[in-house]
């Protein structure tokens, strides 16, 4: 299972939190701790706002750990808003394409977990893909796909309905094709100002994910950047976190 890490709050260096915690995305890359997979090295990417409405991205099929790029440009970009991911294939190929975040227009988004039995049922989950956006869909994964689905389920309009319409859609997907493995999913989503946080599973074992807040900063993360557990909050399963702005993030239930 990947790592990510989400930032919202006054500019910073993307450094600060890629490299220069204890157990920054980077350490997480090598040895995560929630997680079965301990290493995450196929691919990483950071996608980042910064004067424009539109984001910027830089993804790479290195491990994130091997990157020299990755550090330069990290000590040099500073953002009010970014997202970092470092990749462990559920069975994808390792290619720039499937690396997270997924871009389009001003939408950023990545993800970590599995659509169960995938390959059985990409057929039907690309054909719920509106044909508008189907090809701007460049990579194979489940996280891809989903990410459009969300679109077609009213994204502009409403994030919060897309995202329980676009699980409840793979979840009748999966039941027709009777899967077994679970949908397992922790993910986020952008416009550049809202954050969309969601842990979600069908089965008792969601993938990790925690924030913390205060009046400068909002961090979402696969697993907590140091040891002192007392300034992290856990997402309970089955919720949704809404971050409006610093200072102003909730975490509600979400149900299909």
């Amino acid at each position: 299972m990947c790592r990510w890490l989400a930032y919202l709050g006054q500019p910073v260096f993307l450094e600060k939190y890629l490299f220069e915690p204890k157990h920054s995305l980077i350490d997480q890359s090598l040895h995560s701790e929630r997680t079965r997979v301990t290493t995450n090295g196929d691919g990483f990417g950071v996608g980042w706002y910064g004067d424009k409405d539109t984001p910027g991205i830089y993804r790479e099929i290195l491990p994130a750990w091997n990157d020299a790029n990755l550090r330069h440009l990290a000590a040099q970009i500073r953002s009010r808003l970014f997202f970092a991911h470092v990749r462990a294939s559920t069975g994808t190929e390792t290619s720039r394409v499937n690396c997270h975040p997924f871009v389009c227009g001003r939408w950023l988004f990545m993800h970590n977990g599995q659509i169960g039995e995938y390959e059985r049922v990409r057929r039907a989950i690309d054909a719920l893909i509106p044909d508008d956006l189907y090809s701007h869909r460049r990579g194979s994964t489940d996280s891809e796909a989903f990410f459009y689905l969300l679109f077609r389920f009213g994204l502009e309009k409403d994030p919060e309905e897309a995202w329980r319409r676009a699980v409840g859609a793979v979840l009748e997907v999966m039941g027709k094709a009777c899967v077994r493995e679970p949908f397992r999913m922790t993910s986020i989503l952008t416009d550049g100002k809202i954050l969309y946080g969601l842990r979600y599973s069908t089965d008792a074992e969601p993938p990790s994910l925690y924030w913390r807040c205060n009046r400068d900063e909002l961090l979402v993360v696969s697993e907590p950047l140091d040891s002192d557990m007392g300034h992290w909050s856990e997402v309970p399963p089955q919720s949704l976190l809404l971050a409006e702005g610093l200072g102003q993030a909730a975490v509600e239930p979400f149900r299909v």
